[in-house]
């Protein structure tokens, strides 16, 4: 679909400011929205939202599931509000950094308060909240029923993978997940409640930010985690085995930069989804349009062709791409929901063949000015040269903060950038942005980071890395109005 030019900020909701040591859907997610109307944008974007697993780094592409919300994120101050926790739970709160995520931390804090939230939910609820969990359970039984059913499993078997599960329950035989689901009713029932307490927080957030004129940009995955619900209660969308474990597995190959990448998550049977019209497809995205406005696709070219490794060889040069029906797929979904309000990542192994399917469903791409060469005349990836139909980043949750970039710049890239961009470095921040912004592009974003200045102990994420990522935090003085002013006033000027 066609955007207006427009512009805003990415901040996932885990770098917010808030009281229990990470961010969560309470006062400091309503304090950014008012942030960002103040400075006159539009957008809001995030990571995936779903929970997060300690052993895959709390990474939000990695996630338990493609549908659920991660518990984490759920405010307990809300809970307190509604009467299911009280002030005398939630102390003593630990002494949290207010700047960093301690995820193993803030787990234990959490966790037992949820459990608390739904125990005095199921003694005291009234009859009309009851009957809005019961609404819920029913609306998003599609997932929620596989999810809950998973995690509990997951609790009962000690947190093993499920590809390790006895095998009744690893490949789904009726009659033993007809047992757990008796034996763990009230697990399963726990996790429901945390999952419509998270969508009720969710959706006020997102209709408080309408309010203020301001839309939420989404992020999906191509892929999901092996050790996910989704892999497990749906094998037959996924290319396993007999013993339902991956036959391949993703990543890309080799290029001229490093030795390609094998990411692990498992592939999908595009042939038995096409067969059933893309149905668990669809449903990942009725939930998503749910949740946001707008959405990045990441790594699109999956769509087309795929990178497939055989699930037992240890390099990615063992792979091969493989067709994937985008054509096909895109049309039915362009079918059911109308304009598609997607941004395409389409960055790396950038071809004809997947600039043209990018443009025949007129989904605008990726510009970083972080990839670009300075001292090369006419490079797409400087800010001057972004076409119309593409949206533009300061930088992204990937790459370096545009102050740690520009620190590591060599000498005379450096020189380049500041005679392209005419400018000296001084506020190489607000320098980037304003060239962000000016471009062509119909839509400019920069992170949080890239507005207060902040240098690489900032950085998001590393690829390739497996800790110290996600775990950045704002606070409360960040959101600060000078800072809004600036960005507001490069909004007017660049008729954003």
């Amino acid at each position: 679909m066609r955007f207006d030019r427009q512009s805003g900020v990415f901040m996932h909701v885990t770098s917010l400011p808030g009281p229990h040591g990470i961010g969560d859907l309470g006062d400091g997610a309503y304090a950014f929205v008012d942030f960002l109307a103040e400075a006159d944008q539009s957008l809001w974007q995030v990571c995936p939202l779903g929970p997060t697993s300690s052993a895959m780094g709390n990474s939000p592409y990695q996630a338990y599931s493609a549908f659920a919300g991660n518990p984490l994120l759920v405010s307990l101050d809300r809970l307190e509000e509604r009467g299911y926790l009280t002030d005398d739970d939630l102390g003593p709160v630990p002494d949290f950094d207010r700047h960093e995520t301690d995820y193993e931390a803030v787990g234990e804090y959490k966790r037992p308060l949820l459990r608390t939230a739904f125990e005095r939910f199921e003694e005291t609820a009234s009859d009309e909240e009851r009957d809005a969990f019961d609404a819920f359970r029913e609306r998003e039984a599609s997932w929620l029923d596989g999810y809950a059913l998973f995690m509990s499993l997951k609790e009962e078997f000690d947190d093993a993978l499920w590809t390790e599960w006895p095998h009744d329950v690893k490949v789904r035989e009726e009659s033993a997940l007809a047992e757990y689901r008796e034996k763990l009713a009230d697990e399963i029932k726990y996790r429901e409640f945390v999952q419509f307490v998270f969508d009720r927080q969710w959706h006020d957030v997102l209709e408080y930010a309408h309010e203020k004129g301001v839309k939420l940009v989404g992020d999906l995955p191509i892929y999901v985690a092996l050790d996910s619900a989704d892999v497990w209660a749906a094998p037959e969308a996924f290319d396993l085995n007999e013993a339902h474990e991956p036959a391949a597995v993703a990543g890309v190959p080799p290029n001229n930069h490093d030795d390609g990448q094998r990411w692990g998550n498992p592939l999908y049977d595009w042939d038995e989804l096409q067969a059933t019209g893309y149905q668990w497809w669809l449903d990942r995205l009725d939930r998503l349009f749910e949740m946001v406005d707008v959405t990045r696709l990441d790594h699109f070219k999956g769509f087309d062709e795929y990178w497939a490794i055989p699930a037992d060889a240890d390099s990615p040069a063992a792979g091969e791409w493989r067709d994937a029906p985008g054509y096909d797929f895109f049309e039915t979904i362009q079918a059911r929901f109308g304009d598609l309000p997607f941004i395409a990542e389409d960055l790396g192994f950038i071809d004809q063949q997947l600039i043209d399917f990018r443009e025949e469903f007129d989904l605008p791409g990726m510009k970083v000015p972080h990839y670009a060469n300075w001292c090369q005349g006419g490079d797409p990836n400087q800010p001057m040269h972004y076409p119309e139909n593409s949206v533009a980043y300061s930088a992204t949750h990937d790459t370096n903060t545009t102050v740690g970039y520009y620190n590591d710049l060599p000498e005379d890239q450096k020189e380049c950038l500041h005679y392209n961009l005419g400018v000296d470095g001084s506020e190489i921040n607000w320098s980037m942005i304003e060239a962000v912004w000016n471009s062509n592009a119909v839509i400019a974003l920069a992170p949080m980071q890239d507005l207060l200045g902040l240098d690489s102990h900032a950085r998001f994420n590393t690829p390739g890395t497996a800790e110290g990522n996600w775990d950045w935090r704002c606070t409360e003085e960040g959101f600060d109005s000078g800072v809004a002013d600036h960005l507001a006033m490069l909004t007017d000027i660049s008729i954003r």
